[in-house]
């Protein structure tokens, strides 16, 4: 009980400091990140570092973003509830379940099938109903497309034409976009079938990888 308490306190300093503190100002997203326990999306070593200031490594090359980034590009995406949202890049689950608390109606990509069974279960427990694809997610998910919205958590060398034709008209979209060590984090409108960029800032993510993305 202790252990949980420390959990919720370290979770409310964190948005103290990173969230609220850096600027962060929609309230729906204040409270996902006050409600969604960080640490059960790392692993077991790593849970007294789950509110640190930076990434964390889930295993299989890959990372749980710094909060401040999930904040950023939660705000940015700006999601409703209700709207139909696709995520590229489940990796622990952390960020489908930010967007599951705001009450989106969520679809989520995994290129690495541990890391989608192993978020699928964690977001299960937790309560959060989001379906979960292992595929090439340059690819979308055509079933249920068009989108509201499409988060791409890796950075790719362009937006992929399918992500973009699965995104509806007037629908927005949030990706890291550059080159394998470096991208800028842009903000994507669909306004009348043309791409309306938006550069939010430089950032750093592993590599987006499948058809339309860097080659495996």
């Amino acid at each position: 009980m202790q252990e949980r308490l420390n959990f919720r306190e370290m979770r409310g300093r964190m948005v103290e400091t990173q969230i609220t503190g850096r600027g962060i100002s929609n309230r729906k997203v204040i409270e996902a990140f006050l409600s969604v326990p960080r640490e059960m999306f790392v692993p077991e070593s790593m849970k007294s570092f789950a509110y640190e200031d930076g990434p964390l490594s889930i295993g299989e090359g890959q990372t749980v973003s710094q909060p401040y980034i999930v904040a950023l590009m939660t705000e940015s995406l700006n999601p409703g509830s209700g709207d139909k949202t696709l995520e590229i890049g489940t990796g622990s689950g952390y960020q489908s379940a930010i967007l599951a608390e705001m009450g989106v109606e969520l679809y989520s990509v995994e290129r690495i099938q541990v890391l989608a069974e192993k978020a699928g279960r964690i977001l299960k427990e937790l309560g959060y109903d989001v379906r979960i694809k292992v595929g090439d997610g340059t690819l979308g998910w055509a079933e249920f497309a068009p989108y509201d919205r499409i988060m791409v958590t890796a950075g790719g060398p362009d937006i992929p034409a399918s992500l973009f034709a699965q995104l509806k008209e007037g629908g927005t979209m949030v990706m890291p976009v550059g080159n394998t060590f470096t991208q800028d984090l842009l903000l994507v409108k669909k306004s009348c079938g043309r791409m309306v960029k938006e550069n939010l800032g430089g950032c750093q993510f592993v590599r987006l990888l499948g058809a339309e993305g860097w080659k495996i």
